[in-house]
């Protein structure tokens, strides 16, 4: 494979292939996303204990939900959330697989394995899910949990893995010309996964505020997923990683001086309001 060009940002990937076929792959990712994120939030508007977070921890968060409908579940938030995110990697994925005169197989394998990673994450929010079944209301220690895991969370964002995988998600092409798994749909599975593993390093600390605000809180996980988004495609994405990060920390010792905040991060649904019934 050629060597990258000294200009490798994600801008440049919309460029790369002829209009049509940029218009068609993203055009895919967004329709997925868009089916998702729907389907998401009929799902969230009959789950208001999924919406809640570890404020309600022993009163809001009954789960008895089976682990294949969960992980289900998470793996359309994740489509909602991410696939918007790795447009570039995918049209330059296509770009070389068409100069390969190979079909859309590859790319569609490639996006496969890069999924696959992020469903295979959901056991660690399902775990914690199930943990929380046996904790009582009043756990004083929840509320310490909730403001340490947001103090993480924002540290996270000012460390070298946080920039460097969020180097590898932002340079595609060099990505691509650098990770080489062999030919065939093993090889794209394989290249895909590996991308979601460095994608993971990028986003999960952020991912793992919902578990303090709601997994299903859908304010919170646009404004993450729009996050994720500009992170990954904005010129000033270091600036950004270390404003939000800042924000988040600031938040986390917030709850720790004054654990009442915690319930306005992730208040209790009104169940009267038809949107609850959604």
């Amino acid at each position: 494979m050629s060597q990258p060009p000294r200009m490798d940002t994600p801008r440049m990937a919309y460029s790369a292939l002829e209009r049509r076929a940029t218009l068609a792959t993203v055009g895919i990712l967004l329709a997925l996303a868009g089916v998702a994120w729907w389907r998401t939030i009929r799902t969230a508007g009959g789950m208001e204990s999924m919406v809640q977070g570890f404020a309600w921890v022993g009163t809001a968060m009954p789960f008895d939900m089976g682990a294949a409908v969960f992980l289900a579940m998470w793996t359309t938030m994740m489509v909602a959330m991410m696939f918007p995110t790795i447009a570039p990697i995918v049209l330059l994925h296509r770009l070389v697989m068409r100069r390969q005169a190979r079909g859309i197989a590859p790319t569609v394998t490639f996006a496969a394995g890069y999924l696959v990673v992020w469903s295979a994450v959901g056991v660690v929010p399902l775990a914690v899910l199930l943990g929380f079944r046996r904790i009582s209301h009043g756990s004083t220690w929840v509320e310490v949990a909730a403001g340490g895991v947001l103090v993480i969370a924002g540290g996270y964002q000012f460390t070298r893995w946080k920039q460097a995988c969020l180097r590898a998600c932002r340079t595609p092409l060099t990505f691509l010309a650098t990770h080489d798994f062999g030919t065939g749909l093993r090889g794209t599975f394989r290249a895909g996964a590996s991308h979601g593993l460095y994608c993971l390093g990028c986003c999960w600390a952020l991912m793992a505020v919902l578990l303090v605000v709601g997994l299903m809180n859908l304010t919170w996980m646009a404004a993450i997923a729009v996050i994720f988004l500009a992170e990954k495609n904005s010129r000033h994405s270091v600036a950004l990683t270390r404003v939000v990060g800042s924000a988040v920390a600031l938040l986390g010792v917030a709850v720790l001086v004054h654990p009442a905040l915690l319930q306005s991060l992730s208040p209790m649904p009104d169940m009267s309001s038809p949107m609850s019934g959604m």
